[in-house]
């Protein structure tokens, strides 16, 4: 859903506020671990969009206001299976004892960093209040108006 569009919004609006729209959903899984006891105190981006824009990580860090590390793995999902599949192997056939030895033997960090803007930051804490009242008001019960749109859809 987009709120807001008129006939004057450029493409490239369009763009970013899909951008910020799912770094307003990675903070919503963020607020959830921490609301629930998680810690969540380290970030880390992998795959192609963090390997080659940086305007998207800077929007993340913005938007969770807290620094993205970037991977060094261009296949983030790959690397992940082997390195449980090197686990799984075990360390008498050539794999390692656990996740967190094989991933620091296996797993890299680029030595780029995105910081959050501490002025962008604030401006995004605002925007971000106003999309949980909107992500709660459409996705939890309140105002069940999407649900019934795909209703029709199915017609």
């Amino acid at each position: 859903m987009m709120l807001g569009m008129t006939l004057q919004t450029k493409p490239e609006e369009m763009y970013r506020a899909l951008i910020e729209a799912t770094a307003y959903g990675t903070r919503m899984i963020i607020e959830n671990y921490r609301e629930h006891g998680v810690p969540v105190e380290e970030f880390f981006a992998s795959g192609g969009i963090s390997q080659k824009d940086p305007m998207t990580m800077q929007i993340y860090a913005d938007v969770i206001n807290m620094p993205v590390k970037i991977a060094g793995s261009m296949q983030g999902p790959a690397l992940g299976s082997a390195i449980f599949a090197a686990v799984a192997a075990g360390k008498k056939d050539g794999g390692y004892e656990d996740v967190f030895e094989a991933a620091r033997a296996m797993g890299k960090v680029k030595n780029k960093v995105y910081y959050p803007n501490p002025e962008n930051a604030a401006v995004y804490d605002s925007l971000f209040a106003e999309y949980c009242k909107l992500h709660d008001y459409f996705g939890r019960g309140a105002n069940d108006v999407m649900k019934r749109l795909k209703e029709y859809k199915k017609k």
